[in-house]
């Protein structure tokens, strides 16, 4: 079967600028997702969605895509949407059961997607990620607990 006719897990990627770090993350991307493929018989898809880049990007997913067109898709924008408004889009074009989203910059290490599948293969209806050793500011961090306790009440 075609991961990419019928794949059981989007992962949603939303690209701006990202011509440095692109090829480390596919590096580590596509043998990560190839795994858990293997491992838990998952047919994937990688949705990149490029915000409307002015560097390179556009033109490595491209590149990517001729490398890897059974389990890449791109899109692409024209102008610069914002994050929010690309992985909006993402959910759009995303066509598996479960959807991951991924930042490109490697906040979240593409590795740890297995356990993630993992508790979705468990029955969980969300699983969340919260990243350790934050690099952001005091104003983002405070915002991002109050989100992520928001999330609990409303999710348990």
């Amino acid at each position: 079967m075609n991961s990419l006719t019928h794949p059981r897990l989007s992962v949603v990627i939303p690209v701006y600028n990202e011509e440095e770090g692109l090829q480390a993350l596919f590096d580590r991307l596509y043998p990560a997702l190839d795994h858990v493929a293997s491992q838990y018989a998952l047919p994937y898809e990688l949705v990149f969605i490029n915000d409307g880049s002015k560097d390179r990007s556009a033109a490595m997913l491209a590149m990517q895509y001729e490398k890897r067109p059974d389990v890449t898709r791109v899109v692409l924008f024209a102008n610069n949407f914002g994050q929010h408004m690309a992985i909006m889009a993402g959910f759009e074009y995303a066509r598996g059961e479960y959807i991951i989203t991924l930042d490109a910059d490697l906040q979240n290490p593409p590795e740890e997607i297995g356990k993630i599948v993992r508790q979705l293969e468990e029955g969980h209806d969300y699983v969340g990620t919260i990243r350790e050793n934050r690099q952001d500011s005091w104003f983002r961090k405070t915002a991002s607990r109050a989100m992520n306790r928001l999330r609990d009440k409303l999710t348990r």
